[in-house]
């Protein structure tokens, strides 16, 4: 897999669905709807478009900002899988604040991590490109970013 290309692009010509996408993002952050539903609805965008973006498109204020990230991650049940898990987090600079792992069911676990990526030494979506080529990860997802 490639590395990921970021671009700065003014509002104003972002398509729709992208804008829309970024409008329900700030709803679900302010608790201003209770549900993805929810929010797709109050903007009318549908559910397939938003999931399709929401790890795409981001305020710049953001992406300068967010010190802490909450990522999502659905393993193998497998000897080790957290620990080099782990590992190529902490080799990326960053701090992991708190796991989170599920019991695992028909050998596969969700765990959850909270990382504080104020000294890493490569981008958040370097770190997910790498994460992704591990065999045992099947799904990894920015789960949320606060300060």
């Amino acid at each position: 897999m490639k590395e990921e290309t970021f671009y700065l692009v003014r509002e104003d010509v972002l398509p729709d669905a992208m804008r829309k996408t970024l409008e329900v993002k700030k709803l679900l952050d302010r608790k201003k709807a209770e549900s993805v539903a929810d929010a797709v609805q109050k903007v009318d965008l549908s559910r397939s478009a938003f999931y399709k973006y929401r790890d795409a498109v981001f305020p710049f204020y953001t992406m300068v900002k967010e010190q802490i990230i909450t990522l999502f991650f659905h393993l193998e049940d497998r000897s080790g899988a957290l620990s080099q898990l782990l590992q190529a987090v902490a080799d990326s600079g960053s701090n992991v604040l708190s796991i989170h792992q599920s019991i695992p069911l028909q050998g596969r676990a969700n765990v959850t991590l909270s990382i504080s990526t104020s000294a890493m030494e490569e981008n958040i979506h370097t770190l997910m490109n790498k994460l992704r080529k591990f065999d045992f990860i099947e799904k990894v997802e920015i789960l949320g970013s606060g300060a």
